[in-house]
């Protein structure tokens, strides 16, 4: 019985330690920049912890059963909890992947943007700002996307949200074009 209990309070506690993530993701408004593809994440910190999603819709589309993610010029919201240890501000690393299937498999992103907050907890937000094909028939003709700001994580300013990556001018983006 009392091994019955402790799996119990194993559950709970690891239920409590559990952090909410938010991601808002931008999809380009140029021709052909939606997809079908399922898209996926790995999240990480400076210390090495990370988040894994494989399929953002299923773990956590916000958006509304017949909504069409991934498409041109969507933003589209993501809730879902995962594990507290990759909340160590900042979140400074991201690998955004597409399965490559589907009718329109390729898909272009303008930005990730990420909120996590767990209990006792300060909200943390950083930016990616992608601005990349996932596609194999656009440059740079790969199925991910990796941005890695965890040189500069110490160099934030608390408060304010961490930015990975270079905010495009809407008129150089390839996907505006």
């Amino acid at each position: 019985a009392d091994a019955d209990a402790d799996a119990d309070t194993a559950v709970v506690e690891s239920e409590e330690d559990q952090c909410v993530y938010t991601f808002y993701v931008s999809t380009g408004s140029g021709f052909s920049a939606g997809t079908d593809s399922k898209i996926g994440l790995t999240l990480g910190d400076a210390l090495g912890g990370q988040i894994r999603i494989d399929d953002l819709v299923a773990w956590g589309g916000s958006m509304g059963p017949n909504h069409d993610y991934f498409e041109r010029g969507n933003l589209d919201i993501f809730t879902g909890r995962g594990p507290c240890g990759v909340v160590t501000p900042p979140l400074c690393r991201l690998n955004l992947t597409s399965d490559g299937t589907g009718p329109f498999p390729g898909w272009y992103c303008e930005y990730v943007q990420v909120t996590a907050t767990g209990p006792l907890l300060p909200c943390a937000t950083t930016i990616f700002y992608v601005s990349q094909w996932l596609a194999i028939n656009e440059s740079p003709y790969q199925l991910y996307a990796y941005l890695d700001g965890c040189d500069l994580a110490l160099a934030r300013v608390p408060g304010e949200p961490f930015v990975v990556g270079h905010r495009p001018d809407a008129v150089k983006s390839s996907a505006a074009m």
